[in-house]
């Protein structure tokens, strides 16, 4: 089989491989599985669709949610949780996304779902908790209002992730996106729509090059 996987990735860049499964046969993806089993190595794989999750039911643990599938997942670092937060309930399996990996690779996170801009006292109720993160990844749909009011209130950096959630005008996410990048709130990094392994993987950056700083 025509696979080559990247051993070295992590050594170069702090995050290894981890298999974007569109276009992947579950063939394809059972071996890249199968692999990892047999070497006792960790597997990730995101954006599995049905029959990609059927085929790996049984050799990995597959979130039907969050639409991953984890082997061989790494004992949590003694870290401060990084923060996940989320609009409203629909941008949820974004975020889980995120969460798998970050969960993977060992980084502990809090859950703050369901905090939008609809009712602000919701966010204002768990202000302090967030304060305790050290990057907070949020991810909004319609207007995509919630990172610029969450980087006003904070002062870690806030990881944007604008999600296709919305009728009308806001549908596929374009709206949120071009809200994020426009924001007058410094601090915001935004990735692409419906993007949170992409956003994981910055957090995780952030958070290792925090971390040898201070051990340097």
């Amino acid at each position: 089989m025509d696979i080559r996987w990247d051993h070295e990735r992590e050594q170069r860049t702090g995050i290894p491989e981890i298999i974007f499964s569109r276009g992947k046969t579950p063939e394809q993806l059972i071996h890249l599985f199968e692999e990892a089993r047999q070497a006792e190595s960790l597997r990730i794989a995101t954006q599995l669709n049905d029959t990609q999750m059927d085929a790996l039911d049984s050799i990995a643990s597959v979130d039907r949610i969050s639409l991953t599938a984890t082997l061989n997942p790494r004992s949590m670092k003694n870290l401060a949780p990084i923060g996940l937060l989320t609009g409203g309930t629909g941008d949820i399996p974004v975020l889980l996304e995120a969460k798998a990996v970050l969960d993977a690779l060992g980084y502990p996170s809090k859950s703050f779902f369901d905090v939008g801009v609809a009712g602000l006292h919701r966010l204002h109720g768990v202000l302090d908790e967030l304060r305790v993160c050290p990057v907070l990844l949020v991810a909004a749909g319609m207007e995509g209002a919630l990172p610029s009011v969450v980087a006003g209130l904070v002062d870690a950096p806030v990881i944007a992730v604008p999600t296709s959630i919305g009728a009308g005008i806001s549908v596929g996410g374009t709206v949120a996106l071009h809200a994020m990048l426009a924001s007058c709130s410094p601090g915001i990094a935004v990735v692409n729509i419906d993007n949170g392994f992409g956003a994981a993987c910055i957090a995780i950056k952030m958070i290792n090059r925090m971390v040898n700083t201070q051990q340097a």
